[in-house]
């Protein structure tokens, strides 16, 4: 994998409210999964898509 098929995304986490970062692969049309918050260790699920290797949609949600 090159190093530009991949980006690092800032977010707030929606439990803690702590900004946190994370390592997007955009070789992949698109992906969904859950991982946990690397400040207050709550799951939160991921969800983006991306057109020619740009990132064009990026959400996450609390997993209930």
């Amino acid at each position: 994998m090159n190093s530009n098929e991949q980006v690092e995304q800032s977010l707030v986490c929606p439990y803690c409210w702590q900004n946190i970062s994370i390592l997007l692969d955009l070789s992949v049309d698109s992906q969904s999964f859950v991982e946990d918050c690397e400040v207050c260790c709550h799951p939160i699920e991921f969800h983006y898509r991306t057109e020619e290797g740009v990132l064009v949609e990026f959400d996450i949600v609390k997993v209930q």
